[in-house]
């Protein structure tokens, strides 16, 4: 992503003139994050000057976690992370710059995994609950798959309980929606991430309240997507998956200004073969 779009931060100006900071949420795929580190994706993070980060795959353990950041703005911020029992593999996090006042890691039949956080965020005195979210990739008609099942249900359980206060649920759930959220849908018939019983996960989301504050913005358009295989001219071509959410409660949703898909400039400054998701909220 490189040298993908800086958003400014935004400021509002209330009716009795004082200045009110937004609240911007970034939602990233680091791939992992020694790597991200070493291909300068940090460096474009610090500079989207965000609030809160919510980070998918990290892939490391909280010691290797706490040295990735040091030496950048990151280093003072609080954190708070679920690694996966498994070395190298999955692992979420929530960083902010304002305090961490509650946290929680894990779904029932997953705490281990490395697959969902939690952390309600004091902003200026609001309460937001930010979770960094890494769905399974699933392969169709066998155990990984159905290990995916079992763990979009225990998903939706615990949205339904976020769904009335001021929550946002991030990160790469592995799943493109509908056909607009990947190029090569027809290709993808029948393959994980592109099968009706798990779109049928989004949709009954969607019709709970949560808002994909992407699609609410962009409207029925192809993409944006925000995943392109490493391989050939998939990045180039802009033949990509929409797999990468960030879904706002609805009275979250009511305070969205903007969003910004980081899609890097080009195929040699990227740092990782998702693309952030940057939202604004006033």
């Amino acid at each position: 992503m490189g040298r993908a779009a800086y958003i400014d931060p935004i400021t509002r100006t209330a009716e009795r003139g004082e200045r009110v900071l937004s609240v911007r949420v970034i939602s990233a795929n680091v791939n992992g994050i020694r790597a991200t580190v070493r291909r300068g994706g940090l460096d474009w993070l610090a500079a989207q000057d965000a609030d809160v980060l919510a980070l998918q795959e990290v892939r490391a353990s909280e010691a290797q976690l706490t040295t990735a950041l040091e030496g950048t703005v990151f280093a003072s911020w609080n954190v708070v992370q679920a690694p996966a029992a498994a070395a190298g593999r999955a692992g979420v996090a929530v960083l902010s710059k304002h305090p961490i006042i509650e946290n929680a890691h894990g779904l029932p039949g997953f705490e281990d995994d490395g697959r969902w956080v939690e952390a309600t965020v004091d902003v200026g005195g609001a309460r937001v609950t930010v979770v960094s979210a890494y769905v399974h990739t699933g392969e169709a008609g066998t155990p990984k798959q159905d290990d995916k099942f079992a763990f979009l249900e225990a998903m939706g359980a615990r949205m339904a309980e976020l769904v009335t206060g001021d929550a946002v649920i991030t990160g790469d759930f592995n799943i493109c929606h509908t056909a607009r959220d990947l190029k090569n849908w027809k290709g993808n018939r029948g393959k994980s991430g592109f099968l009706p019983e798990e779109q049928k996960y989004l949709t009954s989301w969607f019709e709970a309240g949560w808002v994909d504050v992407v699609r609410e913005q962009v409207g029925d358009v192809d993409g944006p997507y925000t995943w392109w295989s490493w391989r050939g001219k998939a990045f180039d071509n802009d033949s990509g998956w929409r797999i990468d959410y960030v879904l706002d409660s609805p009275s979250l949703a009511a305070r969205v200004d903007r969003h910004v898909i980081g899609r890097a400039a080009s195929y040699s400054e990227r740092w990782s073969d998702h693309a952030a998701v940057v939202v604004d909220h006033h």
